[in-house]
């Protein structure tokens, strides 16, 4: 496995495995604590894994955490996403950085998103399932959700959206967002 830095979001990373492929299919580590280490980031740091499970044509963000913020390693462990982060932390050199992925169940790549970064995805197969590991519990009063379609996030999404939830269909614009976060 190997870490990649991802130019546009400082901090960022994609964590490539190296799967080993024969005629059952494959075995794959996803997730290795001494490369994640390796990059300055604690192994341990991580208390909830989730995951989620969407149709194609879904569209699941951009959510992230106010106060304290929430690092998530991310992976798509079946099926194919469309997968979306942008930098929202004012400090940072790649401030309103954004960088898009294409994240699947073949690779197994991860993605790791600092806290203060907005994240998104859209399955690009009939069905698509994404693992999140996440640096801390969840707490509902933190929620943060800018609408997918900003003019000010210029996201193209690869599929007509088939689906999002009401609190997606509510989301604030970036700029409200923004200021909301100071």
């Amino acid at each position: 496995m190997k870490a990649i830095p991802v130019p546009a979001i400082a901090g960022a990373y994609l964590f490539e495995p190296t799967p080993h492929v024969d005629e059952r299919g494959f075995f794959s580590r996803t997730f290795d604590a001494d490369v994640v280490r390796s990059v300055g980031i604690d192994p341990d740091g991580f208390p909830q894994d989730s995951v989620s499970r969407s149709r194609k044509g879904v569209l699941r963000g951009m959510h992230l955490r106010s106060g304290l913020g929430e690092a998530k390693l991310v992976r798509c462990s079946w099926g194919a996403v469309f997968d979306v982060v942008v930098d929202l932390r004012p400090d940072s050199p790649t401030y309103l950085g954004k960088e898009t992925f294409e994240l699947t169940g073949d690779t197994q790549v991860s993605v790791y998103i600092p806290a203060g970064c907005a994240h998104g995805f859209q399955a690009l197969t009939e069905y698509a399932d994404v693992s999140y590991r996440i640096d801390r519990a969840h707490d509902p009063a933190e929620d943060v959700a800018i609408a997918y379609d900003d003019p000010d996030l210029a996201i193209s999404w690869p599929l007509p959206v088939a689906f999002v939830s009401a609190r997606d269909r509510q989301a604030l614009s970036l700029s409200e967002a923004l200021q909301n976060m100071r």
